[in-house]
């Protein structure tokens, strides 16, 4: 499985709470079957791979339980991604990372960076009001 697909996964999964380090869920089982949904979804709609919900299942315990480096460097992305405060970027070094996905993290990175600054510039402008 290529890099920016796990990353787009360990994502919809962090956002998710698929943990449910957050609190108690009424129906954790039936959450997790959604989330695993939404990841099974995102993959095919944005990567045009199919994969059945087990099979993710056991790459989320693998990347938490073995693969702990690799799951490290992928939440690295994800906060500089989630946090855009600057354009450039730290990828990574993996053989998996292909010019593609840098370009795609690029592309996410530049536009949280333009909403910010539109959020950073409306306090000036009203106060220039």
């Amino acid at each position: 499985m290529a890099e920016t697909q796990i990353v787009e996964m360990v994502d919809i999964w962090k956002r998710a709470d698929y943990d449910g380090k957050y609190g108690p869920y009424l129906n954790p089982n039936v959450r997790k079957a959604k989330i695993m949904t939404k990841v099974v979804n995102s993959l095919r709609r944005n990567f045009g791979v199919r994969q059945s919900k087990e099979p993710l299942r056991k790459c989320w315990l693998d990347l938490k339980l073995r693969e702990q480096d690799q799951y490290r460097r992928i939440k690295k992305v994800l906060l500089k991604v989630s946090t855009c405060r600057d354009v450039q970027v730290v990828v990574p070094k993996s053989s998996h990372f292909t010019s593609d996905s840098a370009q795609r993290i690029i592309h996410e990175i530049m536009f949280c960076s333009r909403d910010l600054d539109i959020i950073k510039e409306k306090p000036r402008r009203l106060n220039k009001d």
